[in-house]
């Protein structure tokens, strides 16, 4: 049995799903119950606890969104910062609990929602990379690339799937385009440094 708010959210969040729903419910936390529901696929019920929260909550504005996208009828505009704070975490959910089409409906607005927020392909490239699905994050990432370049972080993205692959050529490549975008960026200095003491070893 859950005792208490931290562990049915860390529970949820880690696809332990067994008793979650039981516990938002009983407690009131109706946005939590709202994300319970559409794991269980019952999304008009999701769409109905969003609506009720849409006025005082921001994330219930995006859950209906992310509901019209499944759904294939956008009534509703999300804003640059619930794409940058909930988008990836959404999805993320999404992957956990195996929810590959409402994943698939959501990113197939990805130009969309590029045009509102233009870090939304790396966003998508990012969450894909982290689950193991590295074609479809490759897809993501290069259309980020391709219409986002002056991201410093899109490069150093980059750069440590090179490294993975261990194409040190590459991935100094990637490292520079970083810093030559953002030349304080930390994390690049130190991987360009760890590469560069591989290549002389």
């Amino acid at each position: 049995m859950i005792l208490d708010y931290t562990t049915a959210k860390k529970n949820f969040l880690a696809a332990r799903f067994k008793g979650c729903k039981k516990f938002f419910e009983n407690h009131n936390y109706k946005l939590e119950l709202a994300y319970c529901e559409i794991i269980l696929d019952n999304l008009k019920n999701a769409y109905d606890i969003f609506k009720s929260l849409e006025d005082t909550d921001l994330r219930a504005h995006w859950g209906l969104v992310m509901i019209e996208f499944i759904n294939g009828c956008v009534a509703r505009y999300p804003t640059y910062f619930e794409l940058r704070n909930f988008l990836e975490i959404d999805l993320n959910i999404l992957i956990n609990y195996c929810k590959g089409d409402y994943v698939e409906k959501i990113v197939r607005y990805a130009d969309f929602m590029f045009t509102i927020n233009p870090e939304v392909y790396k966003f998508i490239g990012r969450v894909f990379l982290t689950n193991g699905l590295k074609p479809q994050a490759l897809f993501f990432l290069n259309k980020a690339r391709d219409n986002f370049y002056q991201d410093p972080e899109l490069h150093y993205i980059f750069a440590q799937i090179f490294r993975e692959e261990n194409n040190i050529q590459q991935c100094e490549k990637a490292l520079l385009a970083c810093l030559d975008i953002l030349p304080g960026y930390a994390p690049a200095k130190v991987l360009l440094e760890e590469i560069s003491g591989c290549s002389a070893g």
